[in-house]
């Protein structure tokens, strides 16, 4: 079994101007300074924006080459920066979820299973992620189990959850 192992959050630096925040190039090199031990490492990665005690995650990428190689890719910055314009306040964040490499082995479809994962669970809290594939919400959900309306689940739901150790919802 693969189990990815979660590293972060770690805060993102930033530019601040007269009319607004981004991430630039030299935000980036500076960010792999500080965290250089997850440079060459492969995985999931999560932008987020932490407000308050809460974050909003915005978007969920893999890395199956490196995470320096694709968390700041330039197409991923224009995500980062479109997010920083919208949320005038926060600090944008990043999670790293590190495949453990065992003998130079990386397991790509299981990556690629867990952005999936990510994906789905992340559009939950935020319907505006900035993914483009993967975001379409799924259309059935387990009442008091899974993509359920509020309100307390049901003693059936809750005892359902125990056997599964799920988390009602």
């Amino acid at each position: 079994m693969t189990e990815f192992i979660v590293q972060g959050p770690f805060n993102i630096p930033i530019y601040k101007g007269i009319g607004g925040r981004i991430i630039t190039d030299d935000n980036a090199t500076e960010f792999w300074k500080t965290n250089s031990e997850y440079a060459s490492k492969v995985g999931c990665y999560l932008f987020t924006i932490r407000a308050g005690r809460g974050y909003t995650p915005i978007y969920v990428g893999k890395a199956t080459k490196s995470f320096k190689q694709e968390a700041f890719h330039s197409h991923k910055l224009s995500k980062y920066q479109q997010a920083m314009v919208d949320y005038v306040k926060g600090t944008p964040t990043m999670f790293f979820l590190c495949h453990p490499t065992k003998k130079g082995k990386n397991n790509h479809q299981h990556i690629s299973k867990l952005e999936q994962y990510l994906i789905q669970a992340a559009v939950v809290v935020n319907p505006n992620l900035m993914n483009i594939q993967g975001t379409k919400t799924e259309s059935w959900g387990i009442k008091g189990v899974l993509r359920s309306s509020c309100g307390q689940p049901p003693k059936p739901a809750k005892e359902f959850c125990k056997a599964l150790n799920l988390k009602s919802s």
